[in-house]
């Protein structure tokens, strides 16, 4: 099973949009996945269509005691799967609920009990392929938790200044915590979002984040995509989502998932929830 945190330095920079761009693409792929909501805000859970009645366990209360609870046993179908039909037609796409709660543990420590609590609660998870962990937009504990339950962690950047210069600095912190805390860690990349073709100060960014990379950096690079507010609005898969600019942008997280999505097993189809 491969494990992909989507982290960043700083909020704003698009990550809980990579985080349902790729959930989109896993899903379209027919790629047995989950997905769990570590960002105290819970985005990516409204974005999965998730409601927040508070029908399921969500992460933060299952951090607190990890050996009591079973993380299969508290897995949500993502609201993208509206009928029965559309399960069949897609792979299986299941949510772990964030909340305010995982805020408890931004403290960051180096006790390995508390830096293993979310690979604790994975540990005998065999029912997906995949699975996306939306992180919070610092480097903070929760952060740790995810990438120590990590196979890959993929850093979300903009071509600015200060998000080349975070992302920096979030490489040098990953590398130090991956030899100590992280042994299941392999590989860790940088992906560039809201690029704009046109601009000047971003194509020279990106040069710049090539010779700071090198082979971290994916080739692939997200555009800006204008009606992206509106699918995520709609809590709608960009792979569903009708006209040729989702279409494109389907296209390129395709992409981007496969230059991560790296599974020997074969991916497992859709199983009615």
């Amino acid at each position: 099973m491969q494990v992909i945190s989507i982290s960043s330095l700083k909020g704003g920079v698009g990550k809980t949009s990579i985080t349902l761009g790729l959930a989109s693409a896993a899903w379209a792929a027919g790629i047995s996945t989950l997905v769990i909501d570590l960002d105290p805000h819970a985005d990516t859970t409204t974005g999965l269509g998730i409601k927040h009645d508070g029908a399921s366990t969500d992460i933060g209360t299952m951090l607190r005691k990890p050996k009591q609870h079973r993380i299969g046993d508290h897995t949500v179908p993502s609201g993208w799967m509206k009928t029965e039909e559309d399960s069949e037609a897609s792979g299986t796409l299941h949510v772990i609920r964030g909340s305010a709660k995982t805020s408890l543990f931004e403290k960051v420590t180096t006790r390995r009990r508390e830096i293993n609590r979310l690979a604790t609660l994975l540990d005998g998870v065999e029912d997906y392929d995949l699975v996306l962990i939306d992180c919070p937009p610092a480097l903070n504990g929760v952060t740790r938790m995810a990438w120590a339950a990590s196979t890959d962690v993929l850093l979300v950047a903009e071509p600015s200044l200060f998000s080349v210069a975070g992302t920096e600095r979030t490489f040098r912190a990953l590398d130090l915590f991956q030899r100590e805390y992280a042994p299941k860690l392999k590989t860790t990349a940088v992906v560039v979002n809201r690029v704009r073709a046109a601009s000047t100060e971003h194509k020279y960014r990106l040069s710049e984040m090539r010779r700071m990379f090198g082979t971290r950096m994916l080739e692939t690079q997200i555009p800006e995509t204008s009606n992206w507010q509106q699918i995520q609005g709609a809590a709608w898969p960009v792979h569903a989502w009708p006209g040729d600019t989702a279409a494109t942008a389907a296209r390129t997280f395709d992409e981007v998932l496969q230059s991560l999505y790296h599974t020997s097993s074969t991916p497992r189809r859709a199983r009615r929830s």
